[in-house]
């Protein structure tokens, strides 16, 4: 287990888990932790209980579902440089196609890769692969196959009309879709073995719950200038504020925080910390007054306090886009993951 602060100078595959709750003693428990990468075989004279079905709007109710992902397909070339080709994709994911881009390093592979998560854009205005696309080429550069999804009700994707008031939680779903569809591709390039998560502002949001819903699906997970990892606060910090409608279609179907204090337990990743598996680089900077950093601090000490492996890194003064020390910042990236995924 690591956990350091750091100030910074100005300069086709299906998995099925059971249900396993345990987290920072918001919630009762329904079973052990369970890995995506280990089933045990072991014979029980005792038949295993089904389990209770949970909300399927909740962290209970993604872990108990069963995911696919599957079908990567690479479309048209979008551009070539000397150091890899960027296509346009698609992939099947829990019943819905996803589209996205990814970049192809040049040279024998196969190379490790990374399936990126973007922050929030207007669907209406999003096109595919906005969002990281600075981080998209500077990784694709540095020899990593890159899968950036466009998320369902984004670019070329299917829609999802419940996606919204579901607290969006079909991200998740779509990104552990990516990362399937990368290991089942039997694309000589990508090495299904070594795959890692990034995840900017609320792609961060959809990290920490793929992290929890399926520990062990991949080898290590950064994020950058994250969300909270308590729904109920995004709302409050980014849809109340701007009257956004869904607020109250959210509240009517699941009730506020202080009606149904469950289901915005089990709606936080924070509840369930209990069953990451990877290690997780968070950077956040001091000046962020979008996602406040006290956000990351508060999650780095949930997993500190669970014996997980984390490292939060705060920037001197960096705002929520990372400018002068982004370079820094994905220098650190690039070394955490190389020692990750080698």
């Amino acid at each position: 287990m690591r956990f350091r602060s750091l100030a910074c100078g100005a300069a086709g595959l299906v998995l099925m888990v059971a249900v396993g709750c345990t987290g920072d003693g918001d919630s009762e428990p329904t079973g052990p932790p369970t890995s995506a990468r280990a089933t045990s075989e072991t014979p029980s004279a005792t038949p295993t209980p089904t389990p209770t079905p949970a909300n399927p709007v909740s962290i209970p109710g993604l872990i108990q579902r069963e995911y696919r992902g599957s079908d990567l397909r690479l479309g048209t070339v979008l551009a070539r440089t000397g150091a890899y080709t960027q296509y346009a994709v698609t992939y099947e994911a829990n019943g819905l196609t996803i589209s996205g881009i990814m970049n192809v390093p040049r040279g024998k592979g196969p190379f490790p890769a990374l399936v990126l998560a973007h922050g929030y854009i207007d669907p209406a205005v999003y096109t595919s692969g906005r969002g990281l696309a600075r981080e998209q080429d500077l990784l694709a550069r540095n020899g990593y196959v890159v899968l950036h999804t466009d998320y369902r009700n984004h670019a070329g994707s299917d829609d999802d009309p419940d996606n919204d008031v579901n607290l969006r939680l079909g991200y998740t779903a779509d990104t552990i879709g990516a990362v399937l569809a990368l290991r089942s591709s039997g694309r000589p390039e990508i090495d299904g073995d070594r795959i890692g998560l990034l995840g900017r502002s609320m792609g961060g949001g959809v990290v920490y719950n793929t992290l929890v819903v399926e520990p062990g699906l991949v080898d290590a997970a950064v994020v950058f200038a994250p969300v909270s990892s308590r729904p109920e606060e995004n709302i409050d910090q980014f849809q109340r504020p701007n009257g956004d409608p869904i607020v109250a279609e959210i509240e009517t179907e699941h009730g506020t925080p202080e009606e149904n204090p469950k289901f915005w337990r089990e709606a936080s990743p924070l509840t369930y910390v209990d069953r990451v598996t990877e290690p997780l680089l968070i950077h956040h900077g001091t000046a962020d007054d979008t996602c406040p950093l006290a956000w990351s601090e508060r999650t780095a000490a949930a997993f500190e306090k669970a014996g997980k492996d984390v490292e939060l890194v705060k920037y001197e003064g960096e705002g929520h886009t990372f400018a002068p020390q982004w370079p820094a910042s994905m220098d650190r990236t690039m070394a955490f993951f190389d020692r990750h995924l080698s």
